[in-house]
């Protein structure tokens, strides 16, 4: 029999929370002393203290681990929890990836004095354009991509022709900004008639009155340009009058890299 301390020094895992997984019935002393209290544990239970702190050092939680002891000889359920825990340890990896993204542009534009006026800022009126256009509520703003995919695999058959300039856009139609679930609108200048298909609509759009200012980089920027946009339209006297737009310079489809990527912000403006 082995005494706490050991057991410790062997399992590599201090005393309090030896007691703790005695507490939530993890890990149970071998046996313990009537009269002193002692907690005695038997080499034999070495093995699972590794799993424990094995699973431990994956991510899992220790009511999850409880979970998993149960079922560790048990290879197809063993696959099962890793599987879950993969997918959970991807998503966090991205995550992280994005906020170091983040951290990287802000550090850029710290580094250029913090100046949000280094968006230039301008008013100018786009004129009225034919359009293929496909709207859809869709997952995310990230997930735009999907509406892209299927303006090409369905504009295909007819040939269309974009127009000089293509004017390559989304349009959000939502009243704020939405978590989840919003409704985005594409947009390309097309040259010629065409027919509908199932998601795409041709239609005309009227000209309209914007300030926008455009910039290079990730879109992690767009929060800045548009406090820079927004302090415009109030020193000069305009509203806002309808619904935010980006277009695409140069988009995803055609640079890898994010630091090439080219977007004018915009959104239509009415003098007060």
């Amino acid at each position: 029999m082995l005494r706490i301390g050991d057991f410790s020094k062997l399992s590599r895992i201090s005393i309090r929370m030896l007691r703790h997984y005695d507490e939530i019935g993890l890990l149970h002393p071998d046996s313990v002393d009537d009269f002193t209290g002692y907690r005695y544990y038997s080499e034999a239970q070495l093995p699972l203290a590794g799993r424990i702190q094995t699973l431990k050092s994956l991510g899992f939680g220790l009511s999850v681990i409880k979970e998993i002891i149960d079922k560790y000889e048990d290879t197809a359920e063993m696959e099962r929890f890793l599987l879950v825990k993969r997918r959970e340890l991807e998503a966090e990896a991205e995550a992280a990836r994005q906020k170091l993204t983040l951290l990287d542009s802000t550090l850029k534009w710290l580094r250029k004095d913090g100046n949000l006026m280094d968006y230039n800022v301008t008013l100018k009126t786009i004129p009225e354009r034919y359009v293929a256009s496909v709207r859809q509520v869709i997952p995310a703003y990230d997930c735009e991509g999907m509406l892209w995919e299927m303006m090409n695999r369905e504009l295909e058959p007819q040939k269309v022709q974009q127009a000089s300039p293509c004017y390559g856009m989304a349009v959000f139609h939502d009243e704020e900004h939405k978590e989840h679930d919003p409704d985005v609108e594409i947009q390309i200048n097309v040259a010629g008639e065409y027919q509908d298909t199932e998601h795409v609509k041709f239609k005309t759009v009227p000209p309209i009155q914007i300030a926008s200012a455009t910039y290079k980089g990730s879109y992690e920027q767009i929060p800045r340009v548009n406090e820079a946009v927004a302090n415009w339209v109030v020193e000069n006297g305009y509203d806002f009058d309808g619904k935010s737009f980006c277009i695409y310079h140069v988009s995803p489809g055609q640079t890898s890299d994010p630091e090439e990527l080219v977007t004018e912000v915009c959104f239509p403006v009415k003098k007060k």
